[in-house]
């Protein structure tokens, strides 16, 4: 099937309109017609080819949901009708221990990425949800609850996600003592998240504009990062902390802010991570960590709390062909705090 995407050529390039191709349905496969579609970092990054390895023309998007349209002959799950939705993967080698865990996106073979990723049966690189239609094996399709606002969920599927494994992972529950690094499109869905599962939230910023959007969001306090009388009081008072800063930065004064056996998370950053200072972890036993998203079951509970708790993330919603000011204004930090897409306005045939 040939369907209509925005994409680009090259790293240089706008994302313009194209046509690309689906493939045919496998046994296992749900069909659907892409309805909202978030807009993540990460697609600038790939389009800009800044972690190298981009195959053009890239068609990103990794947020997306979808109504199903067709179904394989083996895809028992859903039906034409059904609203579902696709994150970051869209299949996994399915036999390794991680996978059988539930932990896909830790595949030993890797996991195949809803876009910019050769698929593994026919090789070809994947397109994401920047298109009108969109192909992916049942297993990775999630299902929609009911209640969810599907115009402001589709960034659960990614900076959800992100920020929601690790706190389930280090068992962030009522009365945990969370710090939450940087408010931006993961760092607002950490302080709504870790508030919805009864932690006692901390924004630790470095601008005290932030403290009132913070506790707007469900953040109990605030602490500024570069105010050094308040981060000396500070130390000891956090059982986790979720880095979501994107750049390299210093994580020195951060983790004398945790608790004995307490963990500094990084979820933002990816690169270099300067010189560290062992001490103050050898001194609480405390850990520096690094997470990516999390499985399909775990992506599934997520969005299913996000129901029962009505946590959403707070959106701007964009024509398709309002992309390239988005991600210029994602460079100047010009948003609060996701974009997404409405693929109505994408022209194209209905499947």
């Amino acid at each position: 099937m040939k369907t209509t995407a925005y994409g680009a050529q090259t790293a240089e390039s706008a994302l313009k309109p194209l046509e690309i191709e689906r493939r045919d349905l496998r046994d296992n496969d749900v069909e659907m017609e892409v309805l909202y579609c978030g807009v993540c970092h990460s697609d600038l990054h790939q389009v800009r080819d800044d972690w190298g390895g981009s195959v053009y023309p890239v068609v990103p998007g990794h947020e997306i949901i979808g109504r199903v349209t067709a179904t394989g002959p083996k895809a028992k799950k859903y039906k034409p009708g059904d609203l579902v939705a696709v994150g970051c993967m869209v299949d996994s080698c399915q036999h390794c221990d991680q996978c059988e865990e539930g932990d896909e996106q830790y595949c030993r073979e890797r996991p195949t990425l809803t876009y910019n990723s050769p698929d593994r049966i026919d090789g070809r690189n994947t397109h994401g949800g920047y298109s009108k239609h969109l192909v992916a094996r049942e297993d990775f399709v999630l299902r929609m609850p009911e209640g969810l606002d599907a115009s402001r969920a589709a960034p659960i599927l990614c900076a959800g996600i992100t920020t929601y494994s690790p706190l389930r992972h280090w068992g962030v529950k009522k009365g945990s003592r969370v710090g939450v690094i940087g408010l931006g499109g993961l760092g607002h869905m950490a302080v709504k998240l870790a508030a919805g599962m009864g932690a006692e939230v901390t924004l630790i910023t470095r601008s005290a504009s932030k403290a009132k959007d913070a506790a707007e969001l469900g953040a109990q306090h605030s602490l500024i990062s570069t105010d050094p009388v308040a981060m000396e009081a500070a130390k000891n008072s956090f059982d986790l902390i979720i880095d979501t800063v994107p750049v390299e930065h210093d994580l020195k004064p951060y983790v004398p802010l945790l608790d004995i056996n307490g963990a500094l998370v990084m979820v933002g950053q990816i690169g270099p991570m300067g010189e560290m200072d062992s001490v103050p972890m050898v001194m609480g036993r405390r850990q520096i960590a690094g997470s990516v998203i999390g499985g399909i079951e775990e992506t599934q509970e997520l969005l299913d709390l996000c129901a029962e708790k009505n946590i959403l993330p707070d959106c701007e919603i964009i024509r398709m062909d309002e992309i390239n000011e988005a991600f210029a204004r994602m460079e100047r930090g010009d948003v609060h705090y996701r974009f997404v897409i409405d693929m109505s306005t994408l022209p194209g045939p209905r499947a």
